[in-house]
Formats: C-alpha cells, sequence, structure tokens
C-alpha cells in the first residue's frame, strides 16, 4: 500500500499498522516477526502505534533488540532459534532470515551493536555463498535466498560485486539470472519444482533494488 501512494493507517475504516504496536504478538511467530514489522513500519517512517490492547507496546528499540538477542553464534539468523529464549550451539544460520534481518536492521547502523552484528552476519553469509554465487537453504540452492540477500546488500549500501559476496566470478545476480525463464519467470530451483510466483516476484524487486 506504501508503494502503491496509499495510507495504510486508514484502509477502509482500518488501521493495519496497529497491529504492530503489540510486541508479544508480533514476536510470537518466530524472528520474522519483529523484521517485517521494522521493514513495514521503516518503508515510510511510520510512528509505532499505540495499541491499547497490548501487553508490551512495542517501540523500534525492542524490535531491534529482539533481533539483536537471536543472532546466532555463527553470526547470521534463522527463524526459530531463540523462540523459547535460549540459543542452542548447533543453531545454524539461514540466508532467507539472515538477509532479511540485515534489510531491518540497515537503518539502525547509528547503533554501536548494530554496526557489529551486521558486520558478523556478512562475514557468515559470504562464508556461505556457494562457488555458483548463491545460497541454499534447508540444503536446497533456490533463487529467493539469493533475492534476500540482494535486498540486503543493496539496503546496506554494499556494491553487489562486492569481493566478499563474489564467488567463482560470479555474483548475485549472475545466480539469480541462472533460475531465469525465456518468458521472463522464475523458478525457486533449478530442478523440480518448476515456475514460481513467490520466486518471480521476489526476483522482481531484488532486480528493481539492485537497479
Amino acid at each position: 500500500l506504501t508503494a502503491a501512494g496509499y495510507d495504510p493507517r486508514s484502509v477502509a475504516g482500518y488501521d493495519l499498522t496497529l497491529p504492530l504496536g503489540d510486541f508479544e504478538k508480533t514476536i510470537w511467530q518466530g524472528l520474522n516477526g519483529p523484521i517485517w514489522a521494522l521493514i513495514a513500519l521503516d518503508s515510510l517512517n511510520y510512528p509505532i502505534p499505540q495499541n491499547p490492547d497490548a501487553k508490551t507496546r512495542a517501540t523500534r528499540e525492542l524490535y531491534v533488540d529482539e533481533i539483536l538477542r537471536r543472532q546466532l553464534p555463527d553470526g547470521g539468523w534463522n527463524l526459530t532459534a531463540g523462540t523459547d529464549g535460549t540459543i542452542g550451539t548447533n543453531e545454524k544460520a539461514d540466508p532467507d532470515i539472515t538477509g532479511m534481518a540485515l534489510q531491518a536492521l540497515a537503518k539502525y547502523q547509528d547503533r554501536m551493536d548494530v554496526q557489529k552484528a551486521v558486520a558478523q552476519a556478512l562475514d557468515c553469509m559470504s562464508k556461505k555463498q556457494d562457488e555458483q554465487g548463491g545460497f541454499s537453504s534447508w540444503g536446497t540452492a533456490n533463487s529467493e535466498s539469493v533475492v534476500q540477500m540482494i535486498m540486503a546488500l543493496t539496503e546496506l549500501g554494499i556494491p553487489l560485486d562486492d569481493a566478499r559476496f563474489v564467488k567463482g566470478g560470479h555474483t548475485l545476480i549472475d545466480n539469480l539470472l541462472t533460475y531465469r525463464n525465456a518468458d521472463g519467470s522464475f523458478n525457486h530451483t533449478k530442478d523440480g519444482t518448476g515456475v514460481s510466483q513467490m520466486a518471480t516476484e521476489q526476483a522482481f524487486y531484488s532486480l528493481i533494488s539492485a537497479q
């Protein structure tokens, strides 16, 4: 709605930002809760809504702190680690969630703890990038994982040909385009799943961001 020029605080009588003022209800589903709350609110610097039903009223600082709290020992993030308050030593970073977390934190690098977390996450993802310039999630190389890291780098102002993210001579964009079909659509994986609407729309917005 923001991108289309509408005010999400007034949609047929509803304030769609209002639920994001409830900290507990936003974070319960996993780390994508605080991540996308920040991305949504910061899409046009919307104020945190005052939700009268919230047990804990959300703030941007609470959301940032929640993301930082759940950073893994390897420097990245995954969806579920830290949900119960603890993070196991064997937890491994997922490139999708790590890319999203970096997008959410990009506007908060005036904080030293955020700068440190971002640097650690970038180092983690550089090490996880494969020789084709791409990433795997849940053991499968896929286009959406590449997309989220493209979005992370563009949000952070890091060139896509940064040496940390060029492997085997391949950039993230080079890898993403290997999922492209002749009709312009994109596949989720290179074999087995065919054209995906989600893969195509995510590829589209990452290419716009890169452009």
